[in-house]
C-alpha cells in the first residue's frame, strides 16, 4: 500500500465521518428536539427506557449522543439515575444500527434489482435528490431531508473509498501478521477501545472495521475482540462529558462503562469458555460486513439481556465508585440549562423557554407577594420578595449566556423566532423583578414608620394593585404560550392601568388638601405607583415583542397606534375600565 493508497483511505475515512456526522445532524433537525422530549417524558418503565433508548439512538445514528443528553438530563434533575439505566442498555442496542446500513455494502448479484440494493449504486441517486433539495426547497423540513440524504450518500462513498484503498493490503504479509495478533483477546479489545476512544464512535469504528473486511484478511477470531473493546471506547465520550456535573450524572456515565465492561468481560468469558471445548470453525474465516453487523448487534442485545435484571446493581456499583458526600447545592438555572443540551439546538431551546417560564413564575410570586404587603406586612415575606429577585437576577444572567450561545447553532426560523423573543422578554422579567424589590421596601417603611394610607387610599391602592396582578399573570400566559391573540388584551389593560395611576394621583392631591394625607406618605404612594405604572409598560414591552416577532413586523410605534385604532381595543378598554373602577369614582 503506497503513499496514494494511504492518502485515498484517510481521505475516505474523512468522508465517512463527514457522512455519518452530517447524516445524524439532518436526522436530529428532522426530529425538532421531540426525540429528547421522549427521552425525557417516557423513561419511567425500564423496559419502555431500553426500547426508547434503541429507537432513538437508531434515529440519530450515535449512542455517544443519546448518553451525552442523558448525562444531562440527570445533571439537570430531568431524569432519575435509575431512569437512565434503561435508556444507556437501548442506547447499546440502537447504535448497531449503522452497521447494519454499512452491511449492505456486501450485496452482490447479477439481478438488477439485487444490484439497487447495493448503496453504490442508489446512493449517487440519493446525493443528486440531496443536493437538489438543499439548493431549491424552501422550508426547512425540506432542507433536513435534503442533509440527510446528501450526509448518507458521502457516508457510503466513504466507506467504498476506504474499502477499495485497503483492498491491496491483502497480499501485504506484514499487514496480515498484524491482524493475526489480534485475535488474541486482550490486545484485540485494547485495539478496538483506543479506536473508538480516539474517535469518539463505536459506529464509524465498526465501519472501519467493515472497510478492512475488504481485504479478506479480517477473520472472525480478529473481529470479535475489536467490536468487544469498540463498545467500552466509546463510554469515553460520556466520560468526558460528566467531567463538573453533579454526583449522579457522573455516576450515569460510570454506569455505560461498567455495562460495557461487564457485558464484554461476560460474553468472552462464555464465548472463549465454550469455543475451548466446541472450538468454533467459522472463527478462521473472513468475517464480511454483514457478519460484523451480527456480531455488533448480538452482542449487544446478549449484554442487555443478561444485565437488564441486575441494572439496580449496576447502579449500586456506580454509587460505591462515587459514593454520597456532603449534599451538592443545586443551581436551578445552570441545571435546566446544561451545556450538553446544545447539540440539540431545539431540544436546547425548549429548556430556555422552561427556564424562562420558571423565570417568570418567580417574577410573578415575588410581585403578588409584594403588592400584598402594602395591605398586611409581615417580615418573612418581605425577605423572600428579596430571595426571588435575586432569582430572578441569576436566570437572566444564565439564560442570556445560554441563548447566545445556542444562537450560534443551527436552528429553524421559528425556533429562531422563540430565542429572539425570550431574549428580548427575560430582561423585562427582570426589571418587573426590581420594580416588586421597591414595593416591598415601600411596604417595609410604612410598616417601620407606623404609617397608614386612609380607607380610602387604600381601597384605591387596592384596585390599582389587582390591575397590575392580572396583566402580570396575562401576560406571562401570553410569553409561555406564545399567544398572539391574546397578547392583543395586554394593552387596553394597560391603558386602563394608566388611567388609574391619572386618577390615583388627583385623588390623593384632593386628599393631601383636606388634610387626609401627609407629604411622607405621598412619596411613598408616588413611588409605589411609579412602578405600578413601569411594571405595566413592562408588560405592554413584552406582550408586543411576542406579537411582533412572530409577524415579522419591528416597528413598535406603528403596531400600537393600528392596535388602538381597531374596534376591538375600544370596546375590550372599556369593558376593563368599568372592571377596575376606583371606589371614590362615580360610574
Amino acid at each position: 500500500m503506497d503513499i496514494f493508497g494511504v492518502l485515498s483511505f484517510v481521505g475516505g475515512l474523512a468522508m465517512f465521518l463527514y457522512g455519518m456526522s452530517t447524516m445524524g445532524d439532518g436526522l436530529t433537525k428532522l426530529s425538532g428536539g421531540k426525540l429528547e422530549y421522549l427521552l425525557e417524558k417516557l423513561t419511567s418503565k425500564r423496559i419502555m427506557a431500553v426500547l426508547l433508548g434503541a429507537g432513538v439512538t437508531a434515529v440519530i445514528q450515535s449512542s455517544s449522543a443519546t448518553t451525552v443528553m442523558v448525562v444531562g438530563f440527570v445533571n439537570s434533575g430531568i431524569m432519575k439515575l435509575n431512569q437512565a439505566v434503561g435508556i444507556i442498555m437501548g442506547a447499546n442496542i440502537g447504535t448497531t444500527i449503522t452497521s447494519w446500513i454499512l452491511s449492505l455494502t456486501g450485496i452482490q448479484g447479477d439481478n438488477v434489482f439485487i444490484k439497487m440494493l447495493n448503496p453504490s449504486s442508489f446512493s449517487p441517486i440519493l446525493a443528486i435528490i440531496g443536493v437538489f433539495m438543499l439548493m431549491l426547497a424552501k422550508s426547512d423540513k425540506k432542507k433536513n431531508v435534503g442533509t440527510l440524504l446528501t450526509g448518507f450518500s458521502i457516508l457510503m462513498f466513504g466507506m467504498h473509498t476506504m474499502s477499495s484503498a485497503v483492498s491491496p493490503l491483502a497480499d501485504v504479509p506484514e499487514f496480515t501478521g498484524l491482524l493475526v495478533k489480534f485475535s488474541m483477546p486482550v490486545l484485540g479489545v485494547l485495539a478496538g477501545t483506543i479506536l473508538t476512544a480516539v474517535i469518539q464512535s463505536s459506529s464509524a469504528s465498526v465501519g472501519i472495521l467493515q472497510a478492512l473486511c475488504a481485504t479478506g484478511s479480517v477473520s472472525y477470531a480478529v473481529a470479535i475482540p475489536i467490536i468487544m473493546g469498540q463498545n467500552i471506547g466509546t463510554c469515553i465520550t460520556a466520560l468526558l462529558s460528566s467531567i463538573g456535573t453533579s454526583r449522579n450524572a457522573r455516576r450515569t456515565a460510570m454506569v455505560h462503562l461498567y455495562f460495557n465492561i461487564i457485558g464484554t468481560v461476560l460474553f468472552l468469558v462464555l464465548f472463549y469458555g465454550i469455543n475451548a471445548f466446541v472450538h468454533f470453525p467459522f472463527l478462521e474465516t473472513s468475517a464480511n460486513a454483514a457478519g460484523i453487523a451480527i456480531v455488533h448487534s448480538g452482542f449487544n442485545i446478549f449484554a442487555t439481556l443478561i444485565l437488564f435484571p441486575f441494572a439496580d446493581g449496576l447502579v449500586k456499583l456506580a454509587k460505591l465508585t462515587i459514593p454520597d458526600g456532603p449534599e451538592e447545592k443545586a443551581d436551578e438555572a445552570v441545571q435546566m440549562l446544561d451545556t450538553r443540551f446544545l447539540d440539540s439546538p431545539a431540544f436546547a431551546l425548549q429548556q430556555c423557554k422552561v427556564a424562562a417560564a420558571k423565570m417568570a413564575e418567580l417574577t410573578e410570586t415575588g410581585l403578588v407577594t409584594s403588592v400584598d404587603l402594602m395591605a398586611s406586612y409581615n417580615e418573612a415575606d418581605a425577605e423572600n420578595v428579596d430571595i426571588l429577585e435575586k432569582k430572578v437576577d441569576h436566570f437572566e444572567d444564565a439564560l442570556g449566556t445560554y441563548l447566545v450561545k445556542l444562537s450560534s447553532e443551527k436552528l429553524s426560523p421559528k425556533d429562531s423566532q422563540t430565542l429572539s423573543m425570550i431574549l428580548h422578554c427575560i430582561g423585562d422579567f427582570e426589571r418587573i423583578s426590581d420594580h416588586t424589590v421597591n414595593i416591598m421596601k415601600a411596604a417595609r417603611e410604612m410598616h417601620d414608620k407606623n404609617l397608614q394610607f386612609s380607607s380610602d387610599g387604600a381601597a384605591e391602592l387596592a384596585v390599582y394593585g389587582k390591575a397590575v396582578k392580572d396583566i402580570v399573570s396575562l401576560t406571562f400566559s401570553v410569553f409561555n404560550n406564545e399567544d398572539v391573540k391574546k397578547a392583543n388584551e395586554v394593552e387596553p389593560l394597560e391603558q386602563v392601568i394608566d388611567s388609574l395611576n391619572s386618577s390615583l394621583k388627583n385623588h390623593h392631591i384632593e386628599r393631601l388638601q383636606s388634610g387626609k394625607c401627609t407629604i411622607e406618605l405621598g412619596f411613598i404612594l408616588s413611588d409605589v405607583m411609579t412602578d405600578f405604572e413601569r411594571i405595566s409598560d413592562h408588560c405592554s414591552n413584552i406582550a408586543v415583542c411576542v406579537s411582533q416577532i412572530h409577524s415579522g413586523s419591528f416597528d413598535t410605534h406603528e403596531y400600537l397606534h393600528a392596535l388602538k385604532k381597531e374596534e376591538e381595543f375600544e370596546t375590550e378598554y372599556k369593558e376593563l375600565k368599568k372592571q377596575y373602577q376606583l371606589p371614590t369614582l362615580k360610574a
